[in-house]
């Protein structure tokens, strides 16, 4: 049972708790019982001393993709698609690198992120109107993490193209769909995409090891895969349309499951249309995080208690801060327990990990393992656009059984979980925060 809230206690335990970790700024917005708190800590910016508050705008992150798959839900009810129907119809002449890709690929395979479009490709395409429409031309020599629909791999790249689709269809760029669409029928005045507009509000600056990021945000080609800036509160708006007809008539067909996730641990067990789709104790949890350079969103929605709670971060140890939040919450709220972080066995588990030890890469991503004293250490590196953004990390890898295991970066509280698996035609992959790495060497 849930105890008695007190939302009061919000306002000084969030400041407590962005204190124990080392988040610089953060706001927090909850819908529970119908009535929607509001709270903000910390800095927008330590170079600034600016002060976050509760209407202050944060990157939502890959959020966003949320908003994408219900314009293009908008438009399937409308009559204008089908989730099957593939993206070369709409777009005669779309390509990546494998033709039956090009020719074959659905908005189903867009959205629940089993197109195995290689999905990390970040290419500033410009700032004009035309920059998505000039990333997914781009997109022709894309190859493939993974054959179509075999397996789960978050793409962004994926959402990019679902989001041309949205341009197409309607005539407009996506951020003036996106306001037509969603923003303004919600009367969100908080919700922006195009850092000019960002600058008539507080605006928070993302940190990495407590110093301002080295840049703002990412290149706009990304819109439709996570430029969304917003306050706490007009995500929980957003949220709450999808609890009735306030935006699809038919709103839980984005629930459905779609695909099972290889590794469960991480977000979740099921990926829907655009929402990570769990349960906890047996009560639907639907979900999505957000990361940018140096910032974090995560939004939570509790159907069938009609709770919704969204926190926003810019720096710091995000995602246990995070987990932190979720768990004293909904435990405060509706007596639910949030599950653990998967972490060590408490008895160590032995297991050949030399059979792991190789190259796995994709888009943007090397990562390397090798084994060490009998353990597998894990070697990560950014590549391609954004090389250079953030430091090559390594962590040790731990079993948990023969193909989970967990690692925990260094001065990093919270443990990361990986899962080693095959495709059905036997070829090795490395599940790793929600993508699909293919082992290449």
């Amino acid at each position: 049972m849930a105890v008695a809230a007190d939302p009061g206690r919000w306002h000084a335990r969030l400041g407590e708790l962005i204190a124990e970790y080392g988040v610089p700024g953060a706001t927090l917005a909850y819908l529970h019982e119908g009535d929607v708190h509001e709270y903000a800590a910390g800095v927008l910016n330590v170079a600034t001393g600016v002060e976050a508050t509760p209407d202050s705008l944060f990157q939502i992150g890959s959020i966003t993709k949320l908003w994408t798959a219900t314009q293009i839900m908008k438009l399937v009810e409308a009559g204008e698609l089908t989730l099957d129907t593939p993206v070369s119809a709409v777009m005669p002449g779309f390509r990546v690198a494998d033709p039956e890709v090009s020719s074959a690929v659905t908005l189903r395979h867009l959205l629940t992120h089993t197109s195995g479009i290689d999905g990390d490709l970040f290419l500033d395409t410009g700032r004009g109107d035309d920059c998505v429409a000039s990333y997914v031309a781009a997109c022709a020599n894309l190859g493939q993490n993974h054959p179509l629909g075999a397996t789960h791999s978050y793409c962004n790249s994926g959402f990019i193209i679902a989001g041309r689709v949205v341009e197409c269809v309607t005539g407009k760029v996506w951020d003036a769909a996106l306001r037509e669409q969603i923003v303004e029928p919600l009367g969100l005045t908080h919700t922006w995409t195009l850092p000019e507009d960002v600058l008539r509000f507080r605006g928070a600056m993302g940190h990495h090891n407590g110093a301002p990021a080295p840049a703002w945000g990412l290149m706009r080609s990304c819109g439709p895969a996570g430029l969304i800036c917003a306050r706490a509160a007009d995500v929980v708006a957003f949220a709450r349309a999808h609890l009735g007809a306030g935006l699809l008539a038919d709103p839980r067909a984005m629930w459905r499951p779609q695909v099972d996730v290889p590794n469960p641990h991480a977000l979740g067990k099921q990926w829907g249309i655009g929402w990570v789709v769990d349960d906890w104790q047996g009560q639907l949890v639907l979900s999505h995080g957000g990361n940018t350079i140096g910032q974090s969103a995560m939004l939570w929605m509790v159907p069938g208690t009609g709770t919704i709670v969204c926190v926003l971060a810019n720096g710091g140890h995000t995602a246990a801060f995070q987990h932190a939040v979720a768990t004293e919450l909904f435990g405060e709220l509706i007596g639910v327990a949030v599950p653990p972080m998967l972490g060590p066995p408490a008895v160590p588990y032995e297991t050949d990990v030399e059979r792991y030890a190789g190259v796995y890469e994709r888009e943007g991503n090397r990562l390397t393992l090798t084994v060490r004293d009998g353990r597998l250490r894990l070697h990560d590196e950014i590549t391609g656009a954004l090389a250079g953004t953030e430091e090559p990390q390594e962590m040790d890898l731990i079993p948990v059984n023969d193909t989970t295991f967990v690692g925990r970066l260094e001065g990093r509280p919270n443990w990361m979980s990986a899962v080693f698996y095959e495709l059905a035609d036997g070829r090795p992959y490395l599940h790793l925060a929600a993508r699909a790495t293919p082992k290449v060497a």
